[in-house]
């Protein structure tokens, strides 16, 4: 996994990934944001509401763990071993929402992740056992708090950015 010299570096890699996924989603139509095609799993709306869903849930362990809260990884709701179901309630919860309104979500998320990152201190983001919620939600591996904010921004905003551009070369 992608490791980070300090904060800086995690922050640019995050908004430069953002940015190049995110531009993606400017020349789609909201008539086309429910579009199926066979080649690719999620529709523009669905893979908007993967990234605001996995995003909500960082910041909520979070703000959870600083207000002296349990914190359930991934959710209350849901298991690790639910992830099927949990990726069926991002879309339910957030997919009906405009493509505007799915880009604001997530460029809000971003920048409250930018500002996480700035309030945590060098020790909590890159030092395992810094955080309840990352050693709980790892019971196999010790990963420090910056490595799940890898992978709910910097990894899949490449890996989707592939899929809606797939999307897009079928569906426009």
């Amino acid at each position: 996994m992608r490791t980070y010299k300090d904060k800086e570096e995690l922050k640019f890699e995050i908004n430069k990934s953002f940015e190049k996924y995110i531009s993606e989603f400017n020349n789609i139509p909201e008539s086309l944001k429910d579009k199926s095609v066979d080649e690719v799993d999620r529709t523009p709306s669905e893979n908007l509401a993967y990234q605001v869903g996995w995003t909500t849930l960082l910041l909520q362990w979070e703000a959870d763990e600083k207000n002296g809260l349990t914190v359930k990884t991934p959710s209350d709701m849901f298991r690790w071993n639910q992830l099927g179901e949990l990726y069926q309630w991002f879309s339910d919860t957030y997919a009906n929402l405009s493509l505007e309104e799915l880009k604001d979500r997530l460029n809000r998320n971003v920048i409250s992740i930018n500002k996480m990152i700035d309030v945590l201190s060098d020790e909590e983001l890159f030092l395992p056992h810094m955080r309840k919620w990352a050693d709980e939600a790892t019971k196999t591996a010790v990963w420090e708090v910056y490595k799940f904010i890898h992978v709910n921004t910097v990894a899949p905003f490449g890996t989707f950015r592939t899929k809606i551009r797939k999307w897009k070369k079928i569906a426009l």
